[in-house]
């Protein structure tokens, strides 16, 4: 018997927990889709991608003008998943226009026997999913699952197909307000386009949504976003990459934000002892923190320590070196070959590249190892040849731009 609440604005109910029924519910679905997979194409052959981005975001966030963006920053080369598209039936388009959601074990079925097509076998995003609280059950189990096979095959020759996964939540989020002006306007949009098409018979009809030209639908579509799908992807965060975008702003500050989040991390990503065996090496971040300082502290260790040998590069530099540089101003690049004897003594490379890099130049020293004849024996044929060290120093720069016209 449900009991009377203090407040009425909170319901009271006495129906099981919602999470048992979902898990239960997520259980059985995606038990029953797994085995018709594992039938159909066998088990060897389930091939998930690396990757997973899952974008999520609310009605007008944004998410198809920032998918390309988002595949770029990954490397991605194929096109999304877009979830709606895989349920293109009349029956799915009366819900979907009436701001309701298709099943779940549709959506399950199709995406898996999609996410196998080895397009997306490196990495794939999917365009809204998951969307309630079962498809996210059965992305849990599916990632379990991927492991499992990674498990299974990491010491055969088919181990390379069941690599370590990567999973991305990410969600773009835009207030109620800011959602239903942008579906409003994305209907007057598309209205005005089809007319014109209609009018001249030039282009492509583009869909008409029911909730882009109805307030009252365009709200419930986001609210609906806000009860199911969002309080789904909040689940997620303490599994798997999670990343909020505000896309309340701009195109570009959107973009930014997009960037900001998918900054690579190879920790979350590679292999556990693909890991271990790179640790020893540092990323390039770390050693450029400081980079500066510790350039400045060397300058001055050479002026102090090695003051005859600073002042041999110095000069060399500005005599022989600078007034070829000067004849590359425009283009950016100059290459020097010196044989300078100076360049013998390996600090004194030290101090050259330092020199340049705090002057704002980029240098690279290469030595080349010519071996020049001085002798010939007429007797026995012989050749008796010193060695000639070039240095090639190649200068780069942010060159001169000629303007024309």
């Amino acid at each position: 018997m449900p009991t009377a609440s203090a407040n009425p604005s909170v319901p009271v109910t006495t129906t099981p927990r919602v999470g048992d029924l979902e898990i239960k519910d997520a259980q059985l679905i995606f038990g029953s889709v797994w085995a018709d997979l594992e039938a159909d194409f066998g088990r060897k052959n389930l091939r998930f991608p690396k990757e997973i981005i899952l974008l999520g975001g609310a009605p007008g966030a944004g998410k198809g003008t920032n998918t390309d963006f988002i595949a770029k920053a990954r490397g991605l080369t194929c096109g999304p998943i877009v979830i709606s598209a895989l349920l293109d039936t009349p029956e799915a388009k009366r819900l979907k226009d009436g701001g309701n959601m298709v099943g779940d074990r549709e959506v399950i079925g199709l995406l898996l026997r999609r996410l196998l097509s080895p397009e997306y076998r490196d990495g794939v995003i999917l365009d809204g999913f998951p969307r309630t609280k079962v498809q996210v059950e059965c992305l849990k189990l599916l990632v379990d699952r991927m492991h499992q096979l990674r498990r299974e095959f990491y010491s055969t020759p088919l181990g390379i197909h069941f690599r370590q996964p990567t999973i991305h939540i990410m969600v773009l989020f835009v207030d109620e307000k800011t959602s239903v002006g942008r579906q409003l306007n994305r209907g007057h949009e598309i209205k005005a386009h089809n007319d014109e098409v209609r009018r001249t018979g030039i282009g492509e009809l583009q869909e008409e949504r029911a909730t882009d030209f109805d307030q009252a639908l365009a709200q419930r579509r986001y609210r609906v976003f806000k009860e199911q799908t969002w309080d789904a992807l909040q689940e997620l965060k303490e599994i798997f990459h999670y990343h909020f975008i505000n896309a309340q702003g701009a195109f570009d500050e959107v973009e930014q934000n997009i960037r900001h989040e998918l900054d690579y991390q190879s920790t979350l990503e590679l292999d556990p002892r693909t890991v271990d065996r790179l640790r020893s090496i540092p990323v390039a971040s770390e050693i450029i923190v400081h980079a500066r300082q510790e350039m400045v502290k060397r300058l001055d260790a050479y002026e102090l320590e090695h003051p005859t040998l600073f002042g041999e590069v110095a000069t060399f530099i500005a005599q022989k070196v600078m007034p070829i540089v000067l004849r590359h101003a425009i283009s950016g690049v100059a290459l020097v070959n010196t044989e300078e004897t100076v360049l013998e003594d390996p600090l004194a490379l030290a101090m050259l590249i330092d020199i340049f890099s705090e002057r704002g130049y980029h240098a690279v020293v290469d030595i080349h190892r010519i071996e020049v004849p001085r002798k010939f024996d007429l007797q026995t044929g012989a050749i008796t040849c010193r060695t000639k060290k070039v240095y090639r120093v190649q200068i780069r720069f942010h060159g001169s731009e000629i303007r024309r016209g």
